[in-house]
């Protein structure tokens, strides 16, 4: 059995080591940090769990998280971790072990607290991501179980996020832009047609859809195919639903600093005009 020298010890259940393969890693396992200390040596098997922290940044981050959060919460945590990665279906980028438990110690502190933080986008969330939701899911109902707390719902929405930065290997500030962003343009759709868009209709999950693959374009610079002559059909049969559809595209070029092609304007006027009629709310 393969030996890892000690290199520093976080806690009673965690340490970093150094791998004959991998380098550094963060072990972890009920005891495996008690009254070791650094150069001692342990079993490849004396944790439960084993991760590699390759990015030294990363490293460092995670050092500094583990000796400032409850050793208890570190190991809900390591646990939910592990649960997602076997369940995801996708290799997880190793920055979760300090993005989401960092997250979770704050949402734990604010609930011991009374203070509860809304979650906008959650309904979003679900809808775009329901792979990633249902594993936040099981994430919460076990952070809530083992902590003897109640997170609230909108928790979920937040470590489903979390779950889909990590699976997708994006930041999770992007991942959130383009949640408030899809949200800012659902509200500016409903305030300049003076309707609300049922959010558990066909209809709003088709938004949200079309929104989502259109930023996701954006974002990479892919354009789609020009309509060709239907741009002008399109345009003289729903006026007011092109020029919608050119509002909106005019606040992605702005949020995201990145051009929109025309023929865009036409598969938004398209979903702009399936909702107003079926909208009983239209004038």
């Amino acid at each position: 059995m393969e030996s890892l020298q000690v290199l520093k010890v976080l806690n009673n259940n965690v340490v970093i080591a150094s791998h004959g393969h991998y380098g550094e890693v963060v072990v972890i396992g009920r005891g495996v940090g008690f009254g070791k200390k650094a150069k001692d040596l342990i079993q490849a098997d004396a944790g439960e769990k084993m991760f590699i922290l390759r990015n030294q940044k990363e490293k460092e981050l995670y050092k500094r998280l583990l000796e400032q959060v409850d050793e208890k919460l570190i190991g809900v945590m390591n646990d939910v971790i592990y649960y997602i990665a076997q369940h995801a279906g996708a290799p997880l980028n190793e920055h979760i072990h300090i993005a989401l438990t960092d997250h979770i110690a704050f949402a734990v502190m604010r609930n011991r607290q009374g203070i509860t933080v809304h979650n906008p986008f959650n309904y979003e969330t679900r809808e775009f991501y329901p792979r990633e939701y249902k594993l936040a899911e099981h994430a919460v109902a076990e952070i809530n179980s083992k902590l003897g707390i109640e997170l609230p719902d909108d928790e979920i929405g937040f470590v489903a996020l979390h779950i889909h930065s990590a699976i997708a290997d994006r930041p999770i500030g992007e991942v959130r832009e383009n949640s408030q962003l899809i949200s800012d343009l659902v509200e500016l759709i409903e305030r300049s047609l003076g309707i609300k868009v049922e959010r558990d209709s066909l209809n709003y999950s088709r938004l949200l859809r079309h929104l989502m693959i259109a930023l996701e374009r954006v974002r990479r610079g892919e354009q789609v195919d020009e309509p060709g002559k239907i741009t002008e059909l399109i345009k003289a049969e729903y006026p007011e639903m092109y020029s919608l559809a050119w509002t909106l595209i005019k606040v992605i070029q702005q949020r995201l600093h990145k051009p929109v092609y025309d023929a865009e304007a036409v598969f938004l006027t398209l979903h702009l005009q399936r909702i107003v009629q079926n909208s009983t709310d239209y004038k």
